[in-house]
């Protein structure tokens, strides 16, 4: 392993399209980025194109993939200060929760919730081990959530369900890696307009018009990646755990 860069490095999974590209392409402007893909390549390399970030297949459902992403981290730079848990994904058919398969309740949580879960206990590691040996600092987590954590959509029970344990996961993390110094943070979307969302458009569009957010537009991705910067930036130290909703204002009680 070389030693460390002095520029701070971060990993952004599921970064060739979304939210996550757009997280990597602000990370980009302060630190050395990892932005990982699975299956688009083409996504991939534009944005590496774009940027200069470098790009690393890994399919966070998979436990080989998730050692490789932080071998080739360390290996690259030498140090890892930021982990934005992005990646994830809507099942693959809009289902009834009475008719909910298992495989496709399995699928969703490998990759939306095990997976984050697993590559952040590795990653929690090598932050610890990094801290000890004084190549970084003030390391930090980001999971980005979403408002379907604490909102009912029965026909995508197992995405609910994902991010939901999600909400868990980063108190879990940010209680027991705090002793580190080691800071977690949660990042729950509203309605975002990605490519995940483009077939439910027009739904969401006249809903927005009718008023189900305060803030009457569709978030981008340069919303919710405006908020990463300001962690990443350390302008939280005194937060830990927290949940920040960019979400137009979805989740405020109203009458």
């Amino acid at each position: 392993m070389k030693g460390p860069t002095e520029t701070p490095v971060a990993v952004v999974t599921g970064a060739s399209r979304g939210i996550g590209r757009g997280i990597a392409r602000e990370l980009a402007r302060t630190h050395c980025v990892v932005a990982t893909y699975k299956g688009r390549l083409d996504a991939a390399e534009s944005l590496r194109a774009e940027t200069g970030v470098e790009i690393f297949r890994c399919d966070v459902a998979s436990a080989a993939d998730r050692a490789a992403l932080l071998d080739f981290t360390r290996e690259r730079f030498g140090r890892l200060d930021l982990l934005v848990n992005n990646a994830g994904m809507a099942p693959r058919q809009r289902t009834d929760l009475l008719e909910t398969s298992e495989a496709s309740y399995d699928e969703v949580m490998a990759v939306n919730l095990k997976g984050p879960f697993f590559l952040t206990q590795r990653v929690a590691k090598a932050m610890i081990d990094l801290l000890k040996a004084g190549a970084i600092k003030h390391p930090q987590i980001i999971n980005i959530g979403s408002m379907s954590a604490y909102t009912s959509s029965v026909n995508r029970a197992a995405y609910c369900l994902s991010k939901a344990g999600m909400g868990m996961m980063t108190a879990l993390y940010a209680d027991r890696l705090s002793e580190y110094g080691i800071n977690v943070y949660e990042i729950r979307p509203g309605i975002i307009e990605t490519d995940m969302t483009s077939v439910v458009q027009a739904k969401y569009d006249q809903l927005i018009t009718d008023g189900l957010t305060p803030i009457r537009r569709w978030g981008q991705p340069d919303d919710v990646a405006r908020a990463v910067v300001a962690i990443a930036q350390d302008q939280l130290p005194f937060s830990t755990g927290e949940v920040i909703n960019v979400d137009g204002g979805f989740h405020l009680r109203r009458l």
